[in-house]
């Protein structure tokens, strides 16, 4: 079952994601197979809201965990703070994979 990950920058630390983001934007690359969705947040105007959430297709906790711990905006010391929880994929590319119940 999938975890979602949501990242939350720490505050003035926007140079750190410039810094670190080519890197990231290659680790993402590397690991799309296990990409269910990911991006960063977005203010309403569409400027950096300081964090990004992950939609990542592993089994366990600790797979998302070490998952999160080798993206490269970990390792530059971006994240003020990780959440990290399990996910029940409803809807996913317009297509259900609710079970109909009986």
């Amino acid at each position: 079952m999938p975890f979602i990950i949501e990242t939350f920058d720490k505050p003035g630390h926007q140079h750190l994601r410039r810094e670190a983001r080519a890197e990231h934007l290659a680790f993402l690359e590397a690991q799309a197979a296990l990409l269910l969705a990911c991006g960063a947040k977005l203010a309403d105007d569409g400027s950096d809201a300081g964090g990004g959430l992950y939609v990542v297709d592993v089994e366990t906790r600790a797979e998302a965990e070490a998952f999160i711990a080798e993206d490269p905006f970990t390792k530059a010391g971006l994240f003020e703070r990780v959440a990290i929880q399990r996910w029940r994929k409803a809807y996913l590319d317009g297509r259900s994979y609710l079970k109909p119940q009986t």
